[in-house]
């Protein structure tokens, strides 16, 4: 297993795990836990979501990692419901100096492809921790 080189609390919380980070691709694995379930008992589309969406930033990150990135826009489609141990990938498929375009995908454990998403991400320099937020 890798580090995702900063600390994320709700990728924390969520129990994602990376175990690829090069090269313009990316692979994390998720063990749902119930608590992550919706009404119908299969995994909830927002927790598919973030596991897309932090799936596709590795992906841009693992070709700069001395720089952050923040999504700017992301298209998710739920192909059929997620159930048990997922597997998502991303693959960046253009940069430019300050933007990535990415894919991603999230397969069940029996290799179903259950969502897929594209995104935009924004390059940034990582922020000092200790330096206050902007709030405007």
């Amino acid at each position: 297993m890798l580090d995702f080189g900063s600390e994320v609390p709700f990728v924390t919380e969520l129990g994602f795990t990376l175990h690829q980070m090069e090269g313009g691709a990316s692979e994390l694995r998720y063990a749902p836990r119930a608590q992550h379930l919706n009404s119908f008992g299969v995994v909830h589309g927002g927790a598919c979501m973030t596991l897309l969406d932090v799936a596709m930033a590795v992906a841009a990150r693992s070709v700069q990692r001395d720089m952050g990135v923040v999504t700017i826009e992301m298209k998710t489609s739920f192909m059929q419901p997620a159930r048990g141990a997922l597997v998502a990938r991303g693959r960046l498929l253009h940069r430019t100096r300050a933007m990535a375009f990415v894919e991603g995908t999230v397969q069940d454990a029996e290799g179903r492809v259950c969502s897929h998403a594209t995104g935009t991400f924004r390059y940034l320099r990582r922020p000092d921790a200790a330096a206050p937020i902007p709030t405007d």
